[in-house]
């Protein structure tokens, strides 16, 4: 039936010109080491300390803003000549140490507070997005080294979803940002140094890694599906339930107005309602932006973007953008 045709995964041609793993800008090589760099920004102790997240971002922002016709080969030996490479295995390593260090440090809450972490919004999608840096920087690199990507070889149900990722992570970070500054946060700004990089990293730039990804690569608004919108509002919804199990099993709420007894059941309903209406407002943004990007860059500039030499396929990349939407 044409009403669940949204629904099916498709056969057509699956981003023939690899809008997700090309930029309009930057070359591969330097794409990939980009998204593989933000994943540093995210694990890396390094930033411990505001300060040195600066140095690092600002090291990050000229490696990724290089003109584009440099030797992206010469910057990746560059790179890989730094005491800190942005290894995807040191950075979960790193990741998943700073987790036994907090288990094992009761003043810094302990495994207690590990363990609540992860029925946060924030949290999930801060990871959620480190996650598709680094599948991302994978693929970008599989492209880049020869000329298909390794997302090529997925199932389709698995190119589908990665395309649904994709959606996610450009849209549900400002809903974070914006939750949190306007309902959450009630100031004075913080004291500690720690607190105030922490919030900032994880309420504001994780909006700015989003619009990197809205504005950098050579995604197309067409594939940010009509249907991935109920699919954000679904996955709202599944977080809502497990906001709840949360506090029926271990006795408290992830997010203030979530609290019914506190709030009352009508204002508790407005607040779900407006991040569902948020959720469909920013997938249309992001829609609109990505479109935008695609017009200026494509038709205004004729910047049809970096692409790395086809070894695999026989057929004009150009003319594959014909017959699919991708």
């Amino acid at each position: 039936m044409k009403m669940f045709a949204a629904f099916r995964f498709g056969n057509d041609l699956w981003d023939p010109s690899y809008r997700f793993e090309t930029s309009w800008l930057l070359p591969p090589y330097l794409l990939a080491a980009c998204r593989a760099l933000i994943v540093s920004v995210y694990f890396s102790p390094i930033l411990a300390s505001p300060r040195r997240l600066f140095i690092l971002l600002s090291l990050s922002s000229r490696f990724c803003t290089t003109f584009p016709g440099s030797n992206p080969a010469l910057r990746l030996s560059q790179l890989e000549a730094n005491d800190d490479p942005p290894q995807s295995l040191y950075i979960f390593v790193t990741r998943f140490f700073i987790i036994g260090w907090t288990c094992t440090h009761a003043e810094d809450g302990g495994c207690t507070i590990v363990g609540q972490s992860f029925s946060y919004f924030t949290v999930l999608t801060y990871w959620g997005l480190a996650f598709y840096f680094l599948v991302s920087a994978i693929h970008t690199f599989t492209y880049a080294h020869s000329g298909s990507p390794l997302l090529d070889r997925f199932p389709r149900p698995l190119q589908a979803l990665h395309a649904f990722y994709y959606t996610t992570i450009t849209a549900y970070p400002f809903i974070v940002t914006i939750v949190y500054w306007a309902i959450i946060y009630s100031g004075p700004w913080y004291e500690e140094e720690f607190n105030a990089w922490s919030n900032v990293s994880q309420h504001a730039m994780n909006s700015g890694f989003a619009l990197f990804e809205i504005i950098i690569p050579r995604t197309s608004a067409a594939q940010l599906e009509w249907v991935h919108m109920l699919w954000l509002i679904i996955v709202l919804a599944l977080y809502l339930a497990l906001a709840y199990v949360t506090h029926a099993t271990q006795g408290f709420y992830t997010y203030d107005f979530l609290d019914i007894q506190k709030n009352g059941s009508g204002k508790t309903a407005a607040y779900i309602i407006g991040i569902a209406v948020a959720g469909i407002v920013f997938y249309l943004i992001v829609k609109g932006l990505i479109w935008l990007r695609e017009w200026v860059t494509e038709r205004k500039l004729g910047m049809d973007g970096k692409f790395a030499q086809q070894r695999f396929r026989n057929y004009d990349t150009e003319l594959g953008t014909i017959n699919s939407k991708h």
